[in-house]
């Protein structure tokens, strides 16, 4: 009988990224199976951060190559608390400072005892590649494939307009 009643709250083991719906930042489900066959760039943000800036970096990423990328940003608060703000004030931070329009999810955590599932997931699949510790600081990048595979992570420093990037895009 305890089975029963337990047997509902049994987690879910991701088997592919697209197993993923997370929580938009404006409410809402951001559903990552609608990507497939396109590009996926997820990053760990912060609006208090000396990475801050490459938000305008990102939105031009995402437009410019929207058709075959789609940028996910993820407010996360694990480092120096960078990122002290509500899912509102993330929000308007990010509109008005940025003009960002890529799809961002709520406040989530990307490290430690209550990291998120996804980015537990990507950091498994990071260490799998030989990719130990992959999130060292705000905006790193993870770039997940057309068919849902990590392809390469890419630290804080890296711009998204970069060459190192875009050689992935063309």
């Amino acid at each position: 009988m305890l089975r029963l009643l337990f047997a509902p709250l049994a987690i879910m083991i991701a088997t592919s990224i697209y197993d993923f719906k997370v929580e938009g930042l404006e409410g809402g489900t951001i559903d990552l199976s609608q990507y497939k066959g396109r590009k996926i760039l997820i990053v760990n943000t912060a609006s208090k951060c000396g990475f801050t800036p490459q938000y305008k970096d990102l939105e031009q990423l995402y437009e410019q190559y929207k058709d075959k990328l789609v940028v996910i940003g993820f407010p996360a608060n694990n480092f120096l608390r960078q990122e002290p703000g509500t899912n509102a004030e993330i929000k308007a931070f990010c509109e008005k400072n940025y003009g960002v329009s890529f799809p961002m999810s709520a406040k989530v955590s990307v490290k430690g005892k209550d990291i998120h599932p996804l980015f537990k997931y990507l950091v498994d699949e990071a260490e799998k590649m030989g990719i130990k510790n992959p999130v060292k600081w705000n905006f790193t990048k993870f770039l997940i494939d057309e068919n849902g595979k990590l392809v390469t992570v890419f630290p804080s420093k890296v711009n998204p307009m970069s060459e190192e990037v875009l050689q992935y895009l063309h």
